[in-house]
């Protein structure tokens, strides 16, 4: 969770996204501690599932994207992802797509009793894992490290199978006339896949996202039964999508 590193894990971190790799006596010297501390700090993250410690050093666990995006709009990411944990119920059975920001929602769900989660990515199981109170069902399928996820048809035949009350999704971007879109065909149809089997479908979207469009086109908004977003969305698009009758919060 980085919201829970230090400036100097955050740091090295940052070094890592741009890089890919770090060594312990370039990060000593360049943030001016000791090689045993800075030792110290890649051991913890290594711990935590950040980084891979190498001889000499280390290398990132995840991949470039997913830790520029975990480490971009953490405020309002977290916000998001607070109000859709509180819309589960004890004993909800819920879908969970590959996100940044949706994956937060797992770490938020302390508290709750008996949720199961279903989920074809690898950062929602990683936050659920930690969580003895839920239940997690992973899809299968072939794993993509550009967005921890699991697709393909092994990933949609095991949606198709179940059914829930929830499903929470993402988006590269999302507009009144293009809908929700994407730039990956296979997370387009894990997305579609999880709004047929459930009651309810909630996009999770910091407002950046809002006026981007994707290339492949996933579902138009009228399609999606809540929007959950942040404060930063702008009052025009706010008062448009109000008029079109589409459901949003702004946290």
């Amino acid at each position: 969770m980085i919201e829970d590193l230090n400036e100097r894990e955050r740091l090295i971190l940052n070094k890592l996204s741009a890089e890919g790799s770090v060594t312990v006596t370039a990060m000593a010297r360049e943030l001016g501690f000791s090689e045993v501390t800075i030792r110290g700090d890649l051991k913890g993250l290594e711990d935590r599932g950040w980084l891979n410690r190498k001889r000499g050093g280390a290398a990132a666990a995840l991949h470039r994207d997913i830790l520029e995006r975990q480490q971009t709009r953490q405020e309002e990411k977290n916000a998001i992802a607070r109000r859709a944990a509180e819309l589960v119920r004890n004993g909800d059975v819920i879908m969970i797509e590959a996100g940044t920001t949706i994956a937060l929602t797992a770490k938020y769900l302390q508290g709750k009793r008996d949720v199961h989660i279903v989920t074809n990515s690898a950062l929602v199981f990683s936050y659920a894992r930690l969580n003895p109170m839920l239940q997690i069902t992973m899809t299968g399928g072939e794993f993509r490290r550009t967005t921890e996820s699991l697709v393909g048809p092994i990933a949609l035949d095991t949606i198709s199978r179940l059914n829930v009350r929830l499903a929470f999704v993402g988006t590269d971007g999302f507009s009144l006339e293009r809908g929700i879109t994407t730039h990956l065909a296979e997370g387009a149809e894990i997305v579609k896949a999880m709004k047929a089997h459930a009651d309810t479908t909630v996009l999770l979207a910091d407002s950046s996202k809002f006026g981007r469009v994707g290339f492949i086109s996933v579902l138009p908004l009228s399609e999606i039964d809540l929007i959950i977003s942040d404060s930063g969305l702008a009052e025009s698009a706010a008062e448009d999508l109000t008029a079109s009758g589409t459901a949003f919060e702004l946290v």
